[in-house]
C-alpha cells in the first residue's frame, strides 16, 4: 500500500494520539438497559408513519426496524409510508438490475420489510407519494397495500381511536 507524503506537521498531528487507541472488540459504551423490556398487552396497537427516503438517513430504516420489534413484542403492528417515504416499498430498487445492489444494504429496507410483511405486520403506501416521484403500483413489494391520500389523516385517526403508540418519523 502506497502512503501520501505527509508534512512535518501532519506527522505530528498523527502522532499526538496512538491509532488505533483500542484494539477492535474494546468495550467503550456499558450495556445497561435502563428501562424493563415491555411486551404488548392484549389487544396494543404499534402504529409507525414514515415520511422519509431511503438511504437518505437512517430514519426511514430505524422506523422499520423499530416497528419490527413491536411486531415482535406482541403489538399489532403497522406502518403507512406516505410522501416521499413512498419510494421505500418498491420492489424495483437496484442497478444495474432490480434486486442487485448497487452498493452494500441498498435493499436493507426492502428486506426488512419483506421480513415485517411475513412476520404479520402491515404496511400501508400513500398513492399519491409513489405519484409524486413517477413510482407505478404495480412496482410495490409484494404485501403493501396501496392508499388513497385522503387515508393518511383517517389512518392517523383509526390507529389513534384504538389507543395505538403511534411513532411519526419525518425526514426534510
Amino acid at each position: 500500500m502506497t502512503s501520501a507524503e505527509l508534512s512535518d506537521v501532519e506527522k505530528k498531528s498523527l502522532e499526538e494520539i496512538p491509532h488505533p487507541s483500542l484494539p477492535e472488540g474494546s468495550s467503550i459504551y456499558g450495556g445497561t438497559k435502563v428501562f424493563p423490556d415491555l411486551q404488548a398487552e392484549d389487544g396494543e396497537t404499534y402504529f409507525t408513519l414514515v415520511h422519509g427516503i431511503a438511504h437518505e438517513s437512517s430514519v426511514s430504516f430505524v422506523a422499520v426496524l423499530q416497528a419490527t420489534r413491536a411486531l415482535r413484542k406482541g403489538f399489532e403492528s403497522a406502518m403507512y409510508f406516505y410522501g416521499p417515504g413512498s419510494l421505500n416499498c418498491l420492489a424495483t430498487r437496484g442497478f444495474p438490475t432490480t434486486g442487485t445492489s448497487a452498493f452494500p444494504g441498498e435493499h436493507n429496507i426492502n428486506d426488512q420489510l419483506k421480513t415485517f410483511l411475513g412476520e404479520g405486520g402491515k404496511v400501508y403506501c400513500c398513492r399519491f407519494g409513489l405519484s409524486l416521484h413517477g413510482a407505478r403500483e404495480e412496482d410495490l413489494i409484494e404485501g403493501v397495500i396501496p392508499t388513497h391520500p385522503l387515508d393518511v389523516q383517517d389512518a392517523l385517526i383509526h390507529y389513534a381511536r384504538k389507543g395505538a403508540i403511534i411513532n411519526s418519523t419525518y425526514q426534510l
